[in-house]
């Protein structure tokens, strides 16, 4: 009777440490979750969602292999960034990526200075509220600064139209990166002679009238990265397109939609180097300790054949600089 004991007792303590090993095992196997959320379909986020995924991939962090990818996009909706940035947070997800400032700032709500957030490309983090210093943000969140090169723009456009003297912005009023964007156009273009009106919508519902009022009172326009204008370019490029008034967009996607010429980094490579930092954010960096990365230099792309049907000359200096970094569209 005794053996007996002794075995089935044997036997519960052999299980019971199976049972424990197995349980770490199952803990180490486990797939990290790397949550994605983006504001809107459109393809300048879109080129960053897919460098994101695939610096990710370059790092050994592979969809469905090493990593669980969540992926959320909110249209748009304010309720919905809401609504997925809390569904991040139940799942415990090890890296919270947002593109777009309001993503970012919907994920920042919800870690509670905990689960790291990485930003997208946002343009005026400080002013945002997500972080307090760009070298040393400390707390839980860091990320990639979309940093376009204004001064660049300015240049190009006053090498395409040298004798300009009215330039119309358009932008979000709410959207802080936008505004901060065209705040720094506004100040190097009036610096060289050019000035520069204000034109602000608040949703897309306005693009039509205020980009249609625009259009009748200023020589060219410019449009700071700004998502909701980008939404509705369309109308824009209808409205300017009408009286002949050239637009210059940050974005390099808008040149393909009808915009003249910019000066633009690469989306593609901002989400990139934003992979890149959750990457190593999940092989044990600190984001607190990350000081904030931006994509360096710009490229010069130009839409050649919109520029002639508008009846501009484009000089041979930025088509030559299109050429040797960047894209002509013929």
């Amino acid at each position: 009777m005794k053996r007996l004991i002794a075995a089935i007792s044997a036997l519960v303590i052999f299980l019971g440490y199976a049972f424990l090993y197995e349980s770490k095992q199952e803990t180490k196997q486990e797939k990290p979750t790397v949550a994605i959320l983006q504001l809107m379909t459109h393809p300048a986020l879109d080129s960053i969602h897919h460098g994101i995924v695939d610096a990710l991939k370059e790092n050994g962090y592979v969809p469905g292999k090493t990593i669980r990818l969540d992926y959320q996009n909110a249209e748009g909706d304010q309720s919905s960034l809401k609504t997925m940035s809390d569904r991040f947070k139940n799942e415990n997800s090890a890296v919270m990526i947002g593109i777009a400032t309001p993503a970012a700032q919907s994920l920042a709500n919800v870690a509670n200075g905990k689960t790291p957030v990485v930003m997208g490309a946002i343009s005026d983090p400080i002013g945002a509220g997500l972080v307090r210093n760009i070298k040393h943000p400390g707390a839980n969140i860091t990320g990639v600064i979309h940093r376009e090169p204004v001064k660049q723009q300015v240049k190009l456009i006053k090498t395409i139209m040298p004798n300009v003297k009215v330039i119309g912005g358009l932008h979000t009023s709410s959207d802080d990166s936008s505004t901060a964007e065209f705040k720094e156009f506004k100040q190097l273009a009036e610096k060289e002679g050019v000035k520069v009106k204000d034109y602000t919508i608040t949703s897309t519902n306005d693009i039509d009238q205020v980009s249609s009022t625009m259009a009748s009172e200023v020589e060219a326009v410019y449009i700071p990265t700004d998502n909701t204008v980008a939404s509705g370019f369309s109308t824009v490029v209808k409205n300017t397109d009408a009286k002949k008034i050239p637009v210059f967009p940050s974005v390099t996607t808008m040149i393909k939609q009808g915009g003249i010429a910019t000066v633009s980094v690469s989306q593609y490579e901002l989400g990139k180097l934003t992979g890149q930092m959750a990457a190593e954010i999940l092989d044990g960096k600190k984001p607190g300790n990350m000081a904030l990365r931006y994509v360096k230099l710009g490229q010069t792309y130009i839409n050649l054949k919109h520029a002639k049907e508008l009846g501009l000359d484009v000089p041979k200096t930025a088509l030559n600089q299109a050429q040797k970094k960047g894209s002509i569209i013929k």
